[in-house]
């Protein structure tokens, strides 16, 4: 193996580290010896390494060693000569700091982004049964307005424009023996803010005479437009007139926007 390949394959660093095999440090020792580049790698490494390694430690001056003697009463005590320990040892240290120092922050990472999915799947199981929930009612709702539409004891009673809207539309659906009336409002326009529908039972003869049946209110969160009004005894038409919010007393004639006898 070439100089530049030991270089480059990473195996220097782990003679640095200490994590090769005895016969493999003493290659390693004899071809930088042989090698002033292997030589000078291996240098760069191990002030790379004791760099990193002198980041975490703590720098005291000698002032603060002075106050920390004083504090603890040491004066002339004796001095016990201490033989330095061999860089190699020194240099395992180091790089076993550092390989643990790289795991504590893989692992804090891995632990991180498990959060993070976790909470991503709890928060996407949340929005899927909102909207299951959401769209079993708008089924039941559905069944329920086909369940109007298709009773053959119901008479239905179409409403059509009138002056103020010509465009508009409505039906109505009495049954007769129960009474229940619903209205279907998919053809009138959303009313202004501060205003609503108002439906009226009518009796024409022997004079105009209106009941109100009820407001169609909540007009825009109905998607469906059918509304369920009071119980309806008597009608020979129906109107709807708009009207001020909470509804009136008598309808405006003005605002009649869809008249239907029946």
């Amino acid at each position: 193996m070439e100089a530049q390949e030991y270089i480059e394959s990473g195996i220097l660093e782990l003679y640095v580290y200490g994590l090769l095999s005895e016969k493999e440090n003493l290659e390693i020792a004899e071809l930088a010896k042989k090698n002033p580049e292997v030589d000078q790698e291996i240098i760069s490494i191990e002030k790379a390494v004791i760099a990193l390694s002198s980041s975490f430690s703590p720098f005291h001056s000698v002032e603060n060693f002075e106050k920390i003697k004083a504090r603890l009463e040491l004066k002339h005590g004796k001095v016990v000569e201490m033989k330095p320990a061999s860089n190699w040892s020194q240099y395992v240290g180091w790089a076993a700091a550092v390989l643990l120092l790289l795991g504590l922050g893989y692992q804090t990472l891995e632990l991180t982004k498990t959060k993070e999915a976790i909470s991503t799947v709890g928060n996407e199981k949340n929005k899927i049964e909102r909207e299951y929930a959401f769209l079993n009612q708008q089924n039941k709702q559905t069944e329920k307005n086909l369940s109007i539409v298709r009773d053959i004891k119901n008479t239905g009673v179409t409403l059509g424009g009138q002056a103020v809207s010509p465009k508009s539309y409505a039906k109505v659906y009495w049954n007769k023996e129960t009474k229940t009336t619903y209205i279907d409002a998919a053809g009138l326009p959303t009313p202004p803010k501060g205003m609503v529908y108002q439906v009226w039972s009518l009796k024409l003869s022997p004079v105009l005479t209106p009941t109100s049946i009820g407001l169609l209110d909540n007009f825009e969160g109905n998607s469906q437009k059918i509304f369920a009004v009071s119980q309806t005894d008597s009608a020979e038409a129906f109107g709807i007139t708009l009207e001020p919010a909470g509804g009136s007393l008598t309808p405006t004639m003005e605002q009649l926007y869809t008249l239907g006898k029946v």
